[in-house]
């Protein structure tokens, strides 16, 4: 995780923010904090990606990584909205979610960030487990 948002980043900080204060994040506020909200989202978004848990479809295109850490940022904002006792702003939804895109694309615009998650759980790219060969092209057929 740390290639991708460093224990320093904004993410980083608003995701143990939030897991460390799970129950009282929201009360010192009248309102949800959009910018706590939309880092932790962006945050968990590659969390889970990396985890690759329930990666049914793996993106073969920038576009198709980026839409799915989205929609996973987008869970991610709505459980946490959910759970808050605190409500949004007039627009803040609209601005937590451009926040977490922003973040998203940021990551992605970094260094080779998006052939590395492409790659990651790609089968094509995953050439072995448990130090044998896996790629099509080496499994024999009786």
């Amino acid at each position: 995780m740390d290639k991708f948002l460093a224990p320093h980043t904004p993410e980083a900080t608003a995701h143990t923010q939030l897991s460390d204060n799970w129950f009282s994040w929201d009360s010192d506020h009248p309102s949800v904090n959009e910018t706590l909200v939309a880092g932790c989202a962006s945050y968990r978004a590659f969390e889970r990606y990396l985890s690759g848990a329930d990666l049914f479809l793996h993106p073969r295109t920038r576009t198709e990584l980026e839409s799915i850490l989205k929609r996973y940022s987008y869970d991610t904002i709505h459980n946490t909205i959910a759970k808050s006792r605190s409500t949004l702003q007039p627009g803040g939804y609209s601005r937590v979610c451009h926040l977490a895109e922003k973040s998203i694309r940021d990551v992605l615009n970094t260094a080779d960030n998006v052939t590395y998650l492409l790659a990651l759980h790609n089968p094509q790219t995953n050439h072995e487990v448990n130090g044998r060969p896996t790629s099509p092209r080496s499994i024999k057929t009786k």
